[in-house]
């Protein structure tokens, strides 16, 4: 949980007009997620907007489908049936030891799926008849509608305060989409498209169109938020996959590794890519200013004015960093254990973030752009 003098702290910063919450794409790590949600409800960080891909999509939908005082315990409803074939065994405190039950943890997964999430299905796809939801898939999800419709007021998501926004794929002609409550009407079954990842899970049909994974594309819904910005922005981007890590030593390691890479360097990319674009209106802005007002009206200043027009963010990473047990298989390690453990990392990383938060503040009240880590060890 998050110390008293953390949530202290969070009340004195100053959040501007719009706080947004980003959650990426990561199976079982989104855990460390919910642990950051439950450490922004403790610290008193009111969330304006949620917006995920795949788990993160899962756990966005908590959010805005549910008032704040039920938000941690809907999450912890949810992670707990998740985890519940795979309780906490008393084990020996080592790496090797850890690793081993971890990878068995993970093998068990693919053999018998997740409560409440996805089972495996009778027949393999190849031997089910071509065209059908059954040969798309080596597991069926219909248990996560039942979740989903548990755990989520639908109502309250698309008509209550908090904008929600999941990012899905088109199976057929490759694009990529953002599912908007401010837009349309969202149900499960967008929030399972968004987590549709092939071959284990199948497509979900929507509007007579089949989706899958929004990470497929990328990773990361940050591009959505800010293009759709209209005022001063928080954001808080949780990343699941660390872009820096030690050399591998295993095969283990490299699949790791390469997992590792995939995701996080298309969410660093864009992260980058997109506040290097605010840098450079900043700057397009200071010049304008410096301009003589007669040429207020030449048209390319006022083209320029208004392609460099926007408003100030400011970019939170909270990233996970694995355990050295963790392996390849970290991502479909569905076990309480593990999952608490996550969930721990997560509050504490706020608490560092709040911890360490003056200059974010700093920024805010200047009315600046600029991204932070303020856990990075």
């Amino acid at each position: 949980m998050v110390d008293p003098a953390a949530r202290r702290r969070a009340k004195m910063l100053p959040l501007p007009e719009q706080v947004a919450l980003v959650l990426q794409g990561g199976g079982a790590l989104g855990s460390y997620q919910a642990g950051v949600i439950d450490g922004l409800e403790a610290a008193g960080i009111e969330l304006d907007w949620v917006a995920g891909i795949s788990i993160g999509a899962v756990n966005a939908a908590m959010v805005a489908g549910n008032p704040p005082e039920r938000r941690v315990e809907r999450l912890t409803a949810f992670w707990d049936k998740v985890t519940s074939a795979l309780p906490s065994f008393p084990i020996f405190p080592d790496d090797m030891v850890r690793e081993t039950l971890h990878e068995w943890s993970a093998g068990f997964v693919m053999l018998a799926g997740v409560p409440g999430f996805f089972t495996p299905r009778g027949l393999p796809p190849v031997m089910a008849a071509p065209g059908t939801v059954a040969a798309l898939s080596f597991y069926d999800s219909a248990p996560l509608e039942d979740t989903l419709n548990d755990l989520v007021d639908w109502d309250l998501l698309n008509d209550g305060p908090v904008r929600l926004s999941v990012g899905a794929v088109d199976v057929e002609n490759g694009n990529f989409r953002y599912f908007d409550n401010r837009f349309e009407r969202i149900d499960a079954r967008h929030i399972m498209a968004s987590g549709a990842l092939p071959p284990g899970l199948p497509p979900v049909e929507i509007e007579g169109r089949l989706w899958w994974d929004g990470g497929l594309v990328s990773n990361t819904p940050l591009s959505h938020v800010l293009d759709h910005q209209t005022e001063g922005l928080l954001v808080f981007q949780v990343d699941l996959f660390p872009s820096i890590a030690v050399r591998p030593r295993t095969i283990m390691d490299v699949m790791a590794r390469e997992k590792e890479i995939r995701f996080s360097s298309r969410s660093r990319e864009i992260s980058t890519q997109l506040m290097r674009l605010r840098k450079d209106r900043e700057i397009a802005r200071r010049v304008l200013a410096k301009l003589p007002p007669e040429m207020g009206n030449d048209p390319d200043v006022r083209a320029l004015a208004e392609r460099s027009a926007e408003y100030p963010v400011n970019l939170v990473h909270l990233i996970y960093r694995a355990n050295a047990w963790e392996g390849g298989a970290r991502d479909f390690e569905f076990s309480a254990r593990t999952m608490r453990e996550h969930w721990q990392a997560g509050s504490e990383d706020v608490a560092a973030t709040m911890a360490n938060a003056e200059l974010v503040a700093e920024n805010i009240i200047d009315g600046k752009t600029a991204a932070f880590d303020l856990t990075r060890r």
